[in-house]
């Protein structure tokens, strides 16, 4: 019966004479066939077998088993290559032709004879949305089918009329490898025989109506050409002797929130470059990028996004190949690579995620059927008028897996550390950069798009609970509740967010000439009223150094000497401030340039003072953040802060407590005028010697030198309380560990 079966469902449901009609053999020889498989391959035919094939090109035919032996030589019923005749087999099997063409002879082995390679139980878990493996099965894969080598391809299009994969082992002719549809699914699979890996190939398109489409890049697919080009690649299952046994377990069995957590942001592109500009490889950068961001200390490195992109300038945020990662930097293998060198030393990966929208390229997810098919169809849904780009259908349940399992693909495969999602106010708010009338509310009436709402709690669910160890982080950028909470809180589930909001005000506030720096002391105070509602990601970002807004260093008021010193006052008070950090790249040795994509960071600066001075504190201010508890260990709890100065306005001083249980406690007092002050009481917990374990005016640092000699004491007063009275440098924060 299972034979039987098998059999039936090859043969398109029923036997067929040997001699096929005209009409559907011009349908074959046109590529407008409905159902190629019920015709081409090997099929029963009253008390024997029939085959037929469709070689362009080909004169004469002659068909074979996969051992070599000859079972039958085929007719020639079309001269552009349709062949038919009887074979000598007693079942069902795959075969392969010997075709000439005049003196040429070459051998196709026939794809049409191979059963499908997708199940019953794949429908089942695609139809229902909870197929967790999908990046196993849709795309390109290798395999050896039926006995023989080659390719798997599917692809889902439901709405298209015919689907064929088309690349350069079939001169890019759609007529030749017309995929399988499942219609429980609209997924078309084809197994294309002796297809080897790095070939490119696409996916030919017939919309409804028969409508020819662009054609479409594989949206699955592992690998891509290299920009300008943009086809999908083949490419072998991605094999990794990982060696990070430890830094997985111990990330697995921590609570992130108790730990140090320093990002090193970076664009991989641009980070540095080889002597002739052109981008590093994945090689290339470990050896580089690795070390350096050992020796400074950061505890991550956060990649901007380093999936396939078509525009050098977009950073990567307008993804068309979500699976792929860019070939700018060499295979996937040397990502894979860079990740396990990382995870010896120590160091995680974060990868910038974006789920939120694509480009509309005509080789990407747009339309992709003749449809909207992973977008919404009314614009204002599904098209983004900041970004130009179009919006993800969240509320449809096979996009929501194609992004779920994206997650769960970077995590497994690449053995990912984070992924920090990108433009998440954008998702959750349907009047996002929206008029009135311009957008659709949701059932309710409201502007919460509860699709997206489900899918980033789907999203951050389905990656904790399949790797406890990994990190994700939502760039959030209003007041929207509960980003950090679990789901089963009402949470949207992420483990962190971006405080968007200390980035804005404490950037204001150093902007600001000192003198005036007291009428905007809340600026500086606000942030604490919200510090601990969640668990929160300090960012200095990419996004504060480009399109006009200048570097750090540049926006930094005062004279050249002042800009430094309010930039090393400015990293001492974000260090000492709860949350966890992320910086950059280029902003730890104050480039003064604004970032550009197009060309590697300033590191001859690195040869002036004051440039390794900036270099060398925010190395020192990792090493105190990583070493201290204190100063890590309740970044997101209110019980690890406390304020000891909090109204000094008149003179722009703010001092508070960093604590963490049955550890010593670090005061942090930051200076934000240029005034050197003797004698300055700040009051303390404990009276005994404090030590100074960060002075930003340090002379090692480019600062003037001020400072309290590497310790002060704490006494008691005469109101009873505690205190000491310091030195505090110019426009300088310095942190004080207590001794006992």
């Amino acid at each position: 019966m299972k034979q039987g079966r098998k059999a039936e469902a090859r043969n398109g449901g029923g036997g067929r004479p040997p001699e096929l009609p005209a009409a559907e053999i011009a349908a074959i020889v046109h590529g407008t066939h409905a159902d190629p498989f019920a015709v081409l391959g090997v099929h029963r035919a009253g008390d024997g077998y029939v085959a037929r094939c469709f070689i362009p090109g080909a004169e004469a035919a002659t068909a074979f088993a996969l051992d070599g032996q000859e079972i039958g030589t085929l007719e020639q019923r079309h001269d552009e290559g349709f062949f038919e005749g009887p074979v000598t087999v007693t079942r069902l099997q795959p075969v392969r032709y010997r075709a000439r063409r005049g003196d040429a002879e070459w051998m196709v082995t026939d794809p049409y004879s191979f059963g499908p390679v997708l199940g019953p139980m794949d429908d089942y878990y695609i139809r229902e949305g909870s197929h967790l493996r999908l990046f196993d099965k849709l795309g390109a894969h290798p395999l050896k089918h039926e006995g023989v080598n080659g390719f798997h391809f599917a692809v889902w299009a439901p709405n298209a009329s015919r689907v064929s994969v088309v690349g350069d082992f079939n001169t890019w002719d759609g007529r030749r490898h017309v995929m399988r549809l499942r219609r429980d699914t609209g997924i078309w699979e084809i197994f294309a025989p002796d297809v080897g890996a790095g070939v490119a190939y696409k996916f030919e398109i017939m919309g409804p109506e028969s409508v020819p489409l662009p054609l479409k890049a594989d949206p699955f697919a592992r690998r891509a050409e290299l920009r300008p080009k943009n086809a999908s690649m083949t490419t072998p299952e991605l094999v990794q002797d990982w060696q990070d046994a430890a830094h997985m377990k111990h990330w697995s069995s921590v609570d992130h929130r108790r730990q140090p957590i320093s990002i090193y942001e970076v664009h991989a592109g641009s980070w540095r470059r080889r002597d002739d500009n052109e981008m590093m490889s994945w090689d290339e950068l470990a050896a580089h990028l690795i070390p350096y961001c050992v020796d400074l200390g950061f505890t991550h490195i956060e990649f901007l996004p380093i999936t396939e992109h078509p525009f050098d300038p977009s950073w990567g945020y307008q993804t068309t190949g979500l699976y792929a990662p860019t070939a700018r930097f060499g295979e996937p293998e040397g990502f894979a690579r860079f990740v396990n060198s990382c995870h010896k030393v120590g160091l995680g990966v974060i990868l910038d995620w974006v789920p939120a929208h694509f480009p509309t390229d005509q080789h990407g997810l747009a339309w992709f059927d003749g449809t909207a098919l992973y977008e919404h169809e009314d614009p204002r849904q599904g098209f983004h008028p900041d970004w130009n780009t179009a919006i993800y259908n969240f509320g449809r349940s096979e996009v929501l897996s194609y992004l779920v399992n994206n997650a769960l693909y970077w995590t497994e495969k690449f053995h990912l550390d984070g992924l920090r999602v990108d433009a998440v106010a954008s998702m959750l708010y349907l009047d996002y950069s929206r008029k009135e009338g311009e957008w659709v509310p949701n059932e309710y009436g409201g502007r919460e798009n509860l699709d997206a709402v489900r899918f980033l709690q789907t999203t951050n669910a389905r990656v904790y609970g399949s790797h406890p160890g990994a990190m994700m982080i939502a760039e959030e950028s209003t007041s929207w509740p509960k980003v950090s909470h679990p789901v089963h809180e009402g949470g949207l589930g992420f483990g962190f967010k971006w405080n968007m909001g200390f980035m804005h005000d404490t950037l204001s506030y150093m902007s600001r000439e000192a003198v005036h720096r007291k009428y905007h002391h809340q600026e500086l105070t606000f942030g604490l009223l919200y510090a601990f509602s969640e668990n929160f990601v300090l960012p200095l970002s990419h996004d504060e150094v480009v399109h006009g807004k200048g570097s750090l260093i540049a926006k930094m008021s005062g004279d050249d000497w002042q800009k430094f010193a309010n930039l090393r006052a400015y990293y001492g008070y974000m260090w000492g401030y709860p949350g966890k950090k992320l910086l950059f790249m280029g902003q730890e040795f104050a480039q003064w340039s604004e970032w550009s994509e197009a060309r590697q960071l300033d590191w001859n600066l690195l040869q002036y003072p004051m440039h390794e001075g900036m270099r060398r504190l925010v190395r020192d201010l990792n090493l105190a953040y990583r070493s201290k508890p204190a100063l890590h260990a309740r970044d997101c709890e209110g019980e690890g802060y406390e304020w000891l100065i909090a109204d000094d306005h008149q003179n722009s001083v703010f001092a508070w407590l960093r604590k963490a249980p049955g550890e010593k406690p670090v005061a942090v007092i930051s200076n934000f005028t240029p005034v050197y002050r003797e004698n300055y009481a700040v009051p303390l917990p404990h009276a005994g010697r404090w030590r100074e374990i960060i002075n930003t005016d340090a002379e090692i640092y480019g600062g003037s030198g001020k400072g309290n000699g590497g310790r002060v004491q704490a006494v008691e007063v005469s109101n009873g309380g505690i205190s000491a009275t310091i030195t505090l440098p110019p426009l300088a924060t310095i942190m004080l560990e207590w001794e006992g």
